[in-house]
């Protein structure tokens, strides 16, 4: 039967106090602050809050389980897990199986904070993560709701965003009404902070807020006293896997939990940050490295089927995830060697064969730069960029088939070196063919800045380019500033030739790799006159050597032939490196 569960504010002084709590089968917060927003504008218009499932832990069991605490200061690089908590003693609990997303957006918008990183900012940058509180503007309150259903204004912001509203708005920042209580305490607020007249008095939309969180039993749930994990696994499962919110593989880390002996919610979550601080960063997720524990520790099939995750399976795993972690570790540094990162590596499981063949030889760190493994990391990196260019798309459909049979090429024939050609012969007899015909080949050559693949094309190409040491931007030859429309005309180029030459402009044979100073440096300039300005007739003819440049004219009346010059020159190195395989004669 389901209870009333009180008021906001007394739920979240219950979560406060670690009267509630997450068990270990719970996943992380994953709400976006625009979702938060939206539930307290449904809190506002009284719309139905959903229910809640509260698992009961008896004190007697209490030191048996992991448990968490809710997220409440919200950064998106140092503090998106959910805390652990210590271990409870004989202690009674409650713990919440489904309506974690709702209290933590309420713990968060009444309690804490949103720290999410700007767009373009470096993960690492100290100001990429401004901190922002949950703020309601009183002036902004419709009779009728939005077309998007919202009637009020709730929005996360910085102390400075609220310092510079304008007179058409009141942002009162929602934790604040908390510590308030309601008649004079709201009046004396307002008039404080607000001069001016609204259709609707300012004071009606806080205290409609003060009642939904003072006063309104919003909070009903259900209670399930059994101490049977096993049990509360069952429900969990049951209440999640109706809908789509929750990912099946959620459902299957919340599966594997359950069975370790260690915390392996911790563990996993705890590698994932690591490989994706490694280099300039990467974007992996809990999905590829419980798959990575799959294909790594030798079970089953590597898929995420129920089968793969009973408790025989994950003991294997917990027994070998010191291997695991170490092999991810040296496969995720080998891939930030050859220069790949968040934004060039878009294959995320093309890292499995490569971690699975450093786990089988049991390879360290130093496999990542000492000498004598370096023609076996060139059979590595030609192997995964080939399979990253194939532009009918290697690591897609039947992927957990494909990594299997790998799986088992790699034990058969890795003993000493990566089996480079087992592999592709392996992946050709599945349809996952390495070779390139000439439509391929043609496809690359004319290859636009943008792409997924670029810069893996660019760094085969042009392999004397240390894309790990420096930092490299993909960069325009011919600089895009000189393809505007009237530069165009006014140096003479045709009318009907301008979007020619602007899709010219965007193309492989107008594109290189540049050190990011060196970039800098160039700026608008012609790579005539930058060449000349900048180095000595013989690192110039050096320079136009090794990057296919042929002879660089200082103007852009010569770009036409520069442009089918290069594009010759870069299909010629493409096929030699690539191989193109020729249609049989009709």
């Amino acid at each position: 039967m389901y209870q009333v569960g009180g008021t906001i504010k007394q739920t979240l002084e219950a979560v406060q106090q670690n009267k509630f709590v997450l068990p270990a089968i719970q996943r992380e917060f994953v709400w976006k602050p625009e979702q938060i927003a939206r539930l307290f504008d449904s809190l506002m218009q009284g719309y139905p809050f959903g229910t809640f499932l509260y698992w009961k832990v008896d004190a007697a069991n209490s030191s048996k389980y992991k448990f968490y605490s809710f997220v409440r200061d919200y950064h998106e690089r140092d503090a998106a897990h959910c805390p652990e908590l210590p271990i409870f003693h004989s202690t009674d609990l409650t713990a919440v199986l489904d309506g974690q997303q709702r209290l933590t957006a309420l713990h968060i918008g009444l309690c804490g904070s949103m720290a999410k990183r700007l767009p373009y900012k470096w993960k690492t940058s100290a100001d990429a993560y401004p901190v922002r509180h949950l703020y309601l503007d009183l002036l902004c309150s419709n009779a009728e709701a939005s077309e998007a259903g919202e009637r009020y204004r709730f929005e996360f912001l910085t102390e400075e965003q609220v310092q510079a509203a304008g007179p058409e708005e009141c942002w009162f920042k929602v934790g604040d009404i908390l510590g308030m209580k309601s008649g004079p305490p709201l009046l004396e607020w307002l008039t404080t902070n607000f001069h001016g007249e609204q259709q609707v008095p300012p004071f009606t939309v806080l205290d409609q807020l003060y009642q939904v969180v003072h006063n309104k039993n919003l909070l009903s749930y259900y209670e399930e006293p059994s101490q049977d994990l096993e049990k509360v696994l069952n429900i969990f499962i049951r209440m999640n896997n109706g809908g789509t919110v929750l990912s099946y593989s959620d459902l299957l880390l919340s599966i594997a939990v359950a069975q370790w002996k260690g915390d392996a919610r911790k563990e996993i979550h705890k590698l994932v940050d690591e490989l994706n601080q490694t280099g300039g960063g990467f974007r992996f997720s809990k999905d590829l490295v419980l798959k990575a524990g799959l294909m790594l520790a030798g079970i089953g099939s590597v898929g995420f089927k129920v089968e793969n995750f009973n408790r025989e399976n994950m003991e294997v795993l917990e027994s070998r995830w010191s291997d695991v972690k170490k092999a991810l570790r040296v496969a995720v540094r080998l891939l930030a060697s050859f220069g790949f990162n968040e934004k060039t590596l878009r294959a995320d499981s093309a890292l499995l064969p490569i971690a699975y063949y450093i786990c089988h030889r049991k390879l360290d760190s130093t496999y990542v730069t000492a000498g004598k493994y370096k023609d076996d990391r060139e059979s590595i990196r030609t192997w995964l960029i080939r399979s990253l260019l194939k532009p009918s798309g290697i690591w897609g459909s039947a992927l957990d088939v494909l990594l299997t049979a790998l799986r088992e090429c790699i034990v058969e024939h890795g003993a000493e070196q990566f089996p480079v050609v087992r592999l592709q012969d392996l992946m050709a007899k599945r349809g996952k063919s390495l070779a390139f015909s000439e439509e391929e080949i043609e496809s690359l050559v004319e290859m636009e800045y943008g792409h997924k693949h670029l810069f893996a094309l660019l760094s085969l190409l042009f392999p004397f380019v240390d894309v790990n040491k420096h930092h490299f931007h993909i960069d325009h030859v011919f600089p895009k500033a000189r393809f505007k429309k009237p530069l165009l005309k006014k140096i003479g180029i045709p009318e009907a030739e301008w979007d020619e030459f602007k899709q010219m402009c965007n193309s492989l044979p107008n594109l290189q790799l540049l050190e990011g100073t060196e970039n800098q440096e160039k700026q608008a300039n012609t790579p005539g006159d930058w060449m000349q300005s900048t180095m000595t007739p013989a690192s110039r003819a050096n320079y136009a050597s090794q990057h296919l440049l042929g002879d660089v004219p200082q103007t852009m009346l010569e770009f036409s032939a520069f442009y089918e010059a290069r594009k010759t020159s870069l299909r010629r190195r493409i096929e030699a490196l690539l191989g193109v395989v020729k249609p049989p004669p009709e």
